[in-house]
């Protein structure tokens, strides 16, 4: 009994550390939680990806690509934690597209959204097909024609940079010197290996910029692309490509701008939501099942400060969809104390003490919990999988909360309960044992 009492004094002691830990990083500001769009205001951009000119393989790849670049640019104009992610379209809409999903939190100027995107260079190095002659205009339904799909493009890019480089007589003339990562060295000198004496053009935004005859191997890595550029024609290529040379086309199809007052009533709205929720739970578990539902109570307020933390340290992006589940998860996490103590009271009624009823309530209600939790966490991970963005947060929170809704209905509430060494055979003490009606 003693070492049941020591370990429930520590995990008071630990609970309440955490309700500190969580409310100090609020208020100081050194770890808030991370709200969504339509909690925090800003706008959201959404892109149709141009997969056409891809083979099949190399779609997960470039969409990869596609993410890691548009997030790199937009970080480079300093906007606070912006989410970006790729998403297939929804099989309802009877179409097949992958898009790019863009929240800019704070940022509620959709012309200022759309710029901070800009028209983010597509770079592709494309063969021209065999037996084909290079057309004297090009166009972007010849280039479709004349040459093969891109055989290397901006994902395979680390960095672009400006060089002078000594042209005709002794004048210098300014070129963009290309610098492939890994993979796209390995390709590059591939291409090149395979196809010496062939032509092959390099694209940006469907526009030539040079369009060379493979002398001989490039092994090293490197691409020079010298179109008659001017020293700033030049430099502003380069420093485009460093901004992230898109490897495939995007398309704005949609935009939503969520204002910051409507974000700060969102949250107030749902925090009181939350509120009112977890204080209507709590007063029906005291009142009804009495001790227990005391017991359930300060389980359910541990169970919450852990969730918060979570929500802090992980992080979760928090939206409106998330609040629910959050609330959701609150009476998840009082269901598996209701069966423990109905199973708990029909332990008493046969005669047993309270220590047995408490180990045989929780044995006997196990199963049902488990069963029940895990068909939750079935639920959770296919939303995750398959649902949307807004979808995948609501699955996360509720999938979260299930999770540490066990661990603090199996054993917390178990240590506190054996912790009071209540006898529960009659009196005021068998009071608070009942629940209900019951006396």
């Amino acid at each position: 009994m003693a070492s049941k009492r020591v370990s429930a004094l520590i995990i008071l002691i630990i609970g309440i550390a955490i309700g500190w830990f969580v409310y100090h990083g609020q208020v100081a500001g050194t770890k808030q939680f991370r709200l969504g769009l339509d909690l925090s205001g800003g706008t959201q951009l959404t892109y149709r990806a141009d997969l056409s000119n891809l083979a099949g393989g190399d779609a997960a790849d470039s969409l990869a690509a596609l993410q890691s670049t548009i997030e790199r640019r937009v970080n480079l104009f300093g906007v606070a934690e912006p989410i970006v992610q790729t998403e297939h379209s929804s099989a309802v809409a009877r179409t097949s597209e992958e898009r790019l999903i863009v929240e800019l939190p704070g940022v509620t100027d959709t012309q200022k959204a759309i710029d901070l995107i800009g028209q983010t260079p597509v770079l592709e190095f494309r063969m021209l097909k065999a037996g084909v002659t290079l057309p004297a205009d090009i166009s972007t339904s010849t280039i479709a024609a004349s040459f093969e799909p891109a055989a290397i493009t901006g994902k395979d890019l680390a960095s672009a940079e400006l060089q002078f480089q000594s042209g005709t007589g002794l004048a210098t003339q300014p070129v963009v010197v290309l610098h492939f990562n890994t993979a796209g060295s390995k390709m590059f000198a591939q291409l090149t290996k395979d196809n010496v004496g062939r032509t092959f053009g390099i694209f940006l935004d469907g526009i030539p910029l040079s369009i060379p005859v493979i002398r001989e191997s490039i092994p090293d890595g490197t691409a020079v692309i010298s179109g008659g550029f001017t020293a700033e024609e030049a430099k502003t290529v380069a420093r485009n490509l460093n901004y992230g040379a898109l490897p495939v086309p995007i398309t704005l199809i949609s935009t939503q701008t969520v204002s910051g007052t409507l974000g700060t009533k969102a949250v107030h709205d749902g925090l009181m939501a939350g509120a009112i929720g977890v204080l209507a739970v709590m007063a029906f578990m005291i009142i009804w099942y009495r001790l227990p539902g005391l017991v359930a109570s300060i389980a359910l307020m541990l169970y919450i400060v852990v969730i918060l933390l979570l929500f802090q340290w992980i992080p979760v992006t928090l939206s409106g969809a998330g609040i629910a589940a959050f609330i959701l998860s609150v009476g998840m996490a009082v269901d598996a104390n209701v069966l423990i103590f109905e199973r708990m009271k029909e332990e008493l009624r046969s005669g047993k003490t309270s220590t047995d009823a408490i180990h045989d309530g929780f044995g006997r209600a196990w199963p049902s919990i488990r069963d029940s939790n895990i068909s939750s966490m079935i639920t959770a991970v296919i939303l995750f999988w398959l649902g949307s963005s807004l979808v995948k947060g609501f699955a996360l929170v509720f999938g979260l909360g299930v999770l540490v809704s066990m661990l603090t209905a199996i054993t917390v509430s178990r240590t506190f309960l054996i912790a009071l060494g209540v006898n529960a055979k009659s009196g005021v003490a068998r009071f608070l044992f009942s629940s209900g009606i019951n006396k």
